[in-house]
Parts: C-alpha cells; sequence; structure tokens
C-alpha cells in the first residue's frame, strides 16, 4: 500500500476524534495537513524501520548524555500551530519547552512545533509531499530539520528563516548550536 491522502475539507475531525481513528487504526499511521487532508501511511518496510530505529538511537543517546531535552520517535503526532498532526520520523524538544506543557498536553498529542526533526525517505515516499512536509515544520517554528533522502544519496538541511541547504552524498551531519555536540555519520543513511 502506498501513502492516501483524503480531502475531508467538509468533515471536520475533532482532536478527540483523530485521537480515537489512530487509537482504533493502529497498523497504520495518520497525519492531517493544516488545509484538513487527511493522510493515511502504511508501516514502513524492513530497511526504512531499521534507520528510522538507528536515527532515535543515536539521537536518543546524544539526548542521555546532555540531558537537554527529549526525544520522540516517528509514533508521535505533534499538534502544529497551524492545525496539522505531524509526525517526524524523529524529533526532539528542547527540555524547558516540554516541561511548560501540562501533563495533559503531553499524554495526547502535544501542542507544540519540536525543535529538530528529521524525516527519512522511504522508496514509497514522494519526495515533494516530504518537501511540503518540511516547509510545514520550519513554518510551525522548527529550528532545525533534516531531510535524509537515500534514493538520491542526498540531505536536504532546514534551518529556521534561511533558505535550504542540499548535501550531496555528505559524510556527516551536525547538530550545530541547537543541539551541541551531536553529530549523525551518514554511511547507515545514504
Amino acid at each position: 500500500m502506498n501513502t492516501v491522502t483524503l480531502n475531508l475539507d467538509t468533515i471536520l475531525l475533532t482532536d478527540e476524534q483523530f485521537y480515537q481513528l489512530c487509537q482504533n487504526n493502529r497498523e497504520f499511521n495518520f497525519e492531517t495537513t493544516a488545509n484538513g487532508e487527511l493522510i493515511i501511511m502504511p508501516p514502513v518496510g524492513g530497511e526504512s524501520g531499521n534507520r528510522e530505529a538507528e536515527l532515535i538511537i543515536d539521537l536518543g543517546l546524544w539526548n542521555r548524555q546532555t540531558a537537554l531535552g527529549y526525544t520522540f520517535s516517528s509514533s508521535t503526532i505533534f499538534k502544529l500551530p497551524n492545525g496539522a498532526k505531524r509526525s517526524p520520523d524523529a524529533a526532539w524538544i528542547r527540555r524547558e519547552r516540554w516541561e511548560a506543557l501540562t501533563p495533559e498536553q503531553r499524554r495526547k498529542f502535544p501542542p507544540i512545533a519540536p525543535d529538530f526533526v528529521i524525516e527519512l525517505r522511504s522508496a514509497t515516499d514522494d519526495l515533494q509531499p516530504l518537501r511540503d512536509k518540511m516547509q510545514e515544520y520550519m513554518d510551525a517554528g522548527v529550528q532545525l530539520a533534516w531531510l535524509i533522502n537515500p534514493q538520491q544519496q542526498q540531505v536536504e538541511i532546514y534551518r529556521w528563516g534561511q533558505p535550504v541547504e542540499i548535501l550531496n552524498l555528505p559524510t556527516e551531519l551536525s547538530g550545530e548550536t541547537l543541539l551541541p555536540g551531536f553529530s549523525l555519520t551518514l554511511s547507515a543513511y545514504l
């Protein structure tokens, strides 16, 4: 199954209805766009799942050592300021921002844009919807985002308020000042 996008412009799902849809259909991953489209994504295959897990491990180990924030997997859906509900492959939020949320806000779909996200293009992903999603993250206030594209052996780096930087066959990425000391070796991903 490929990703399916349904236009629900006349049917508005409340946050609770969307939450229940996700809970009742755990075999799928759901997102919504700001303009009311429901995106239904099938589970990823073994290769993509392994790559995603490695990303989360790398980010999580760095975070465990620095204790600067919180790391999230692709199972986490964030409610962005524009109303979209998105789930990056890996995400990170600064400690003080996460801890400012109420326990109720943390429990379901946190109403916060991560500070940092990683999207890993799988073999079935079309590139333009991923680029649109990355721009949506930037518009929501994400500070740094990486779109890792193994099919073209490229990484697109998105920085808040700056043009996109495209790197061909990079060997390593830096977390820059946002994630001090974090680097990702890309040999397993490209």
